[in-house]
């Protein structure tokens, strides 16, 4: 927990009971707990947007290389096939062609 080991901590708190008074710090404390569930809720966010976008990423280069191996054995390159559906940015749930609802992409949601 950032290198605060216990006798830091105790000398933090009793910094904060001193400066604060103790009828402050439950207020202090909760406010402190509703900005790191914000915080985690926003990286959490952010984590699923990264991995949706290398997951995009992924299945193009897989496209890419798949018409690639068909165009070297000469058979005809499908336009706009791929092996799985992509997910839907707003629901994170993947849709088939016809849109449909199909499998959770490969990566967790959060």
């Amino acid at each position: 927990m950032f290198g605060i080991g216990t006798p830091e901590l105790l000398v933090i708190l009793l910094v904060a009971l001193i400066v604060l008074g103790p009828r402050r710090i439950p207020e202090v404390a909760r406010a402190l707990g509703k900005g790191l569930a914000e915080l985690r809720k926003a990286t959490a966010g952010f984590t699923h947007e990264l991995n949706q976008a290398r997951w995009m990423l992924e299945e193009e280069i897989r496209a890419a290389e798949r018409a690639k191996l068909a165009e070297r054995a000469g058979q005809p390159v499908p336009s706009g096939a791929e092996s799985r559906p992509r997910p839907s940015a707003e629901s994170g749930a993947a849709q088939g062609a016809s849109g449909e609802a199909v499998d959770k992409p490969p990566f967790p949601s959060a």
